[in-house]
């Protein structure tokens, strides 16, 4: 390491880096027999709470200075539907994680386990996840997924109070291994009707994977009449445009032309050490919401207020308020000092966020040990030497932050005021 730039680790988790592994894959016969056999062992009780080894892998970003930030994962899938663990596992991981808030889900029409695992009731997997997470801090929000082919798609409504009234089968196939079967049975009653049963409950709905549905092999993202009416009719209130692996630039724009809240969602049907490796130090994306209160009321209040952000592969993206909200509250110049006999200054920031933020000099000023582009890693105090050509009292340092978004291609930027004390030269 270069004698003038110090990179001193807050925190002992590693940096988060970009990872994760194939979405979605196949599990094998045997592994999903064995995972099924430790859920059903396992599946009464709470969960045991993570031990300091394994929490490292916890997410966190500081608070901002009006509001709290929430950590939420708002669409997860168990078995309840086409994912692959119990609902016990799905808080254990959110646990681990460090969440403020997680959502269950289901798939309301898409039951491929049901000849296996039969259930009238769609709200049993919540009540699983909120007797698991008893005694624990996280928040458990109900939901459900209204899944259909296009326009519709797939929506997610929360803070549902009864999943059962956003489906209706009325004349379900005999055979309850007939998967499609049962899918077109579901589909026969129109998108608009679960949509307008998740309104009456006075739901929190939101487009997911707008790019990506039957019938869109480009994967572009393209609103429809269907959803400008809901919006109208605020009957839709956010959008994907992070999912799993994907960003869509597409779903992005559609956020901000149409006032969308705008949701980062992992969408996890197979384990999230699989997924998104957290042991190797990546994450799987996450909603960032900037709430009165860590409560379900304080999630709700910021969610239709659109006070969220979108952290994805160690990419920020907000609206300009709550990015600058975040960038203020993770990033301070905590030294700033010239060198002995020199008019360098050795600038140290401190960086108590899980973003690793990439730094590109907009100003006129050159640095001793970098060109225009300054990496401030997460969680750790990083030094860096600055040219100003003389001893100046104050000073501004202006970057434009690289892996951050305010719009597709569009980065935030930051600025640092120094105020160094010119030292008296003997």
């Amino acid at each position: 390491m270069h004698d003038n730039v110090a990179t001193v680790t807050l925190k002992r988790h590693p940096n988060r880096i970009p990872g994760g592994s194939v979405f979605r894959k196949l599990i094998s016969l045997s592994l999903f027999m064995s995972l099924a056999f430790t859920a059903q062992v396992f599946a009464h009780g709470t969960v045991t709470a993570p031990d300091k080894a394994v929490s490292e892998r916890e997410i966190v970003f500081p608070d901002t200075a009006e509001h709290k930030t929430l950590v939420v994962d708002l669409h997860t899938h168990s078995v309840f539907s086409d994912g692959h663990v119990w609902p016990r596992i799905r808080v254990e991981e959110a646990l681990r994680d460090g969440l403020d808030a997680m959502a269950v889900t289901e798939h309301l029409e898409y039951q491929p386990h049901l000849a296996d695992i039969p259930h009238g009731d769609r709200n049993r997997s919540v009540e699983i996840a909120l007797a698991a997470a008893e005694g624990s801090d996280l928040i458990i929000i109900k939901g459900s997924e209204i899944t259909r082919g296009d326009p519709a798609g797939h929506i997610n409504a929360i803070f549902i109070t009864d999943a059962n009234k956003l489906f209706n089968v009325p004349n379900p196939p005999a055979d309850a291994s007939d998967v499609l079967g049962y899918y077109k049975a579901a589909d026969a009653w129109p998108a608009q009707d679960a949509v307008d049963a998740a309104s009456a409950q006075d739901a929190f709905i939101f487009w997911n994977h707008p790019y990506w549905n039957i019938g869109k092999p480009d994967a572009i993202a393209r609103i429809t009449k269907f959803q400008k009416d809901n919006i109208k009719a605020n009957k839709l209130h956010g959008i994907e445009i992070a999912n799993g692996q994907d960003y869509s630039a597409e779903a992005h724009a559609i956020a901000l032309k149409y006032d969308l809240a705008m949701m980062g969602v992992s969408d996890i049907h197979d384990l999230v050490d699989w997924d998104y490796k957290p042991h190797e130090g990546g994450h799987r994306p996450v909603n960032l919401v900037l709430a009165k209160e860590k409560s379900t009321a304080g999630i709700r209040e910021a969610l239709f207020a659109k006070r969220t952000l979108v952290w994805f592969r160690n990419l920020l993206i907000a609206r300009k308020p709550e990015m600058d909200a975040m960038l203020a509250a993770s990033m301070h110049v905590t030294n700033v000092a010239y060198r002995d006999r020199s008019q360098v200054l050795d600038v140290t920031i401190t960086n108590t966020s899980d973003a690793s933020f990439n730094l590109l000099n907009l100003g006129k000023i050159t640095f001793m040990d970098h060109a225009d582009r300054i990496t401030i890693a997460a969680n750790t105090s990083t030094t860096f030497s600055v040219k100003p050509g003389k001893y100046v009292t104050a000073l501004e340092l202006k970057f434009s932050v690289e892996n951050a978004l305010l719009a597709p291609k569009k980065h935030p930027t930051i600025s640092f005021t120094l105020a160094p004390e010119v030292p008296k030269i003997p």
